[in-house]
């Protein structure tokens, strides 16, 4: 390689990412614990409303280098048919993007999870999480070859503890290979929990912040239970969940320094 191609290749390769993980709740907005059960309906079929959300998403989706979202429907009922991962990678103009289709309720509701890229990854696998009953996953993008890949995934943990912790053990083995790490996610508890305070401990990963951030409810956060965790070598450059009443939950919201060995 020339001097000039060398400096060509060191200008165009990116020093930071911004990364982004969000359950959207299928479009669903929610202001109050109420609206669990007196908008119930929005559960099941479609509402202009979830349009706009998704619309808005879009929009801010555009200033993220990769993302990680939850409870995305695949195109049933209550999305009026609309495929909200294509729709989403289309509005905010994703290059790649893949869709984990985890658990389908007949034509009523599809949840996915989701993850979108401004980079083509070296390697995609999805994988089935442990547990009684089907319909939780991790999806794993890995960037480069290597001892200086970047592993990134995303999952969505189940509610039940032992189920839980069983889907945490998955993890650790799965992440293991892999020096530069970041998972993205619902992981459905705090981080006191016991079983996420072991996986901390096993998988060298770290909330990029002195405590982790309050995402649910998204009208009045008192719970951390969504996270972008790091390995011990990328630098967070700020961390934040921005009030964003568009789901249930709030977003969380990631810059980090890229491991010099990355290449786009």
């Amino acid at each position: 390689m020339t001097v000039s191609a060398k400096a060509s290749l060191e200008k165009a390769r990116p020093k930071t990412a911004r990364l982004f993980c969000f359950n959207i709740h299928a479009g669903n907005a929610q202001q109050t614990f109420r609206e669990y059960l007196t908008r119930s309906w929005r559960h099941v079929l479609p509402d202009p409303g979830k349009h706009k959300n998704l619309a808005e998403l879009g929009r801010l989706l555009r200033e993220v280098d990769i993302a990680a979202l939850q409870e995305v429907d695949g195109g049933s009922l209550r999305s009026g048919f609309l495929n909200q991962a294509a729709y989403l990678a289309d509005q905010s103009a994703f290059p790649y993007w893949w869709q984990q289709r985890n658990r389908r309720i007949g034509r009523i509701a599809e949840s996915s999870n989701c993850l979108f890229s401004r980079w083509q990854p070296t390697l995609v696998e999805d994988h089935a999480l442990p547990g009684p009953i089907r319909g939780r996953g991790a999806l794993l993008a890995v960037y480069g070859e290597g001892k200086d890949a970047l592993a990134v995934v995303i999952s969505h943990l189940s509610l039940g503890n032992q189920t839980r912790g069983r889907q945490f053990d998955f993890l650790t083995e799965l992440l293991k290979p892999y020096r530069h790490v970041v998972l993205m996610g619902d992981f459905n508890c705090q981080p006191h929990n016991a079983s996420f305070k072991r996986f901390l401990e096993r998988s060298n990963l770290a909330i990029p912040g002195p405590k982790a951030l309050n995402t649910y409810p998204a009208w009045h956060p008192e719970r951390s239970i969504d996270h972008i965790l790091l390995s011990s070598e990328i630098r967070p450059v700020s961390y934040d969940a921005p009030s964003l009443l568009l789901s249930d939950h709030l977003p969380v919201a990631v810059e980090i320094e890229l491991p010099s060995s990355f290449r786009a």
